[in-house]
């Protein structure tokens, strides 16, 4: 591997329509084309260099302080962004929500009003409570990164997922994605559907019919997994969420019902991704032999993720 030695003034900055961007990340469906295209370039210019030896990384805020405030387990989000952060050279705080005061009856506003007062210039927050960080947000100068709210979205994800499509095709409109598996209880899905179809790409979700979404907009269809996968460019599995909900019979022989399974593989188009959110499970929404495939790029995503969060990071701390 090239290490490139760079100094300060050889490191890109973050373009003008970026900085000029709100200071929270909490649902792309308020944001244009245009500014997610802003955060994708900045996440490609991190992602070319993850691995070079830069001096130091630029600043927009002197020494930011972020805190990780998750309510929920998470291992790829959290440390893909508590990474993303000390390549910037912020200092990261990490909450214990067991052991904190929320386990005492304290609001997540007092929680976040409390950092705030303390000096901390960005919470990042995973929680299962819907809509509370579009209530709070308003409220606190602290700047909000959403890591997960309810089944509502997940927007570092989905940009992730939209930069490791983007450097395979080269585009995203006009590509058929398949997103398969647990559709309603997934908030990753959500923000997937809503990102992609902003940019003209052609959905199909497929899965159990109790995880279906009641109803669908634009160009987005319902339908069985095989003629999901038939034609898609990109197939997206989805984890099991047995956490949000009692598996009965769903899970027995969900591999070959839903999963991504040796056959189904085989009927993928030439040049098609595989992709998944992870943790996945293998044998289950995807079999063990293929996660690891030439054309997966589910350790891709894990690395873009921390180029992405790079660049959301950077657009929260903006001066």
């Amino acid at each position: 591997m090239t290490v490139i030695v760079r100094s300060d003034s050889d490191v890109a900055t973050p373009s003008e329509l970026t900085k000029k961007m709100r200071k929270d990340l909490i649902l792309l469906k308020d944001y244009s084309v245009e500014e997610i295209d802003s955060i994708l370039d900045r996440g490609d210019f991190w992602a070319d260099n993850l691995n070079s030896k830069i001096s130091s990384a630029p600043r927009t805020v002197a020494n930011p302080v972020v805190v990780n405030l998750f309510f929920e387990p998470s291992t790829r989000t959290r440390f893909s962004f508590e990474l993303a952060a000390r390549k910037l050279g912020y200092h990261v705080l990490n909450f214990d929500a067991k052991s904190s005061s929320t386990a005492k009856g304290e609001t997540l506003y007092d929680t976040l009003r409390t950092f705030e007062a303390m000096g901390v210039d960005t919470a990042i927050i995973r929680t299962s409570e819907e809509g509370i960080l579009q209530e709070i947000a308003p409220q606190v100068n602290v700047s909000l990164i959403n890591a997960g709210a309810g089944a509502n979205e997940h927007p570092s994800q989905a940009l992730l997922d939209l930069l490791t499509i983007r450097q395979e095709f080269g585009r995203i409109e006009g590509l058929q994605v398949a997103i398969i598996g647990d559709v309603k209880h997934s908030r990753v899905a959500n923000s997937n559907v809503i990102a992609l179809s902003k940019y003209g790409a052609s959905i199909r979700l497929a899965g159990p019919e109790q995880w279906m979404p009641a109803q669908v907009e634009g160009d987005v269809q319902i339908t069985s997994v095989d003629d999901a996968i038939q034609g898609a460019d990109v197939v997206m599995m989805l984890r099991v969420q047995n956490e949000r909900h009692a598996l009965t019979n769903t899970i027995d022989n969900y591999l070959e019902s839903y999963g991504l399974s040796k056959t189904r593989y085989a009927a993928m188009k030439e040049g098609a991704i595989i992709m998944h959110p992870a943790p996945f499970n293998r044998g289950i929404e995807i079999d063990g032999d293929l996660v690891e495939k030439p054309n997966s790029r589910i350790y891709t995503q894990v690395s873009n993720g921390v180029a992405i969060r790079m660049a959301v990071l950077e657009l929260c701390n903006k001066a």
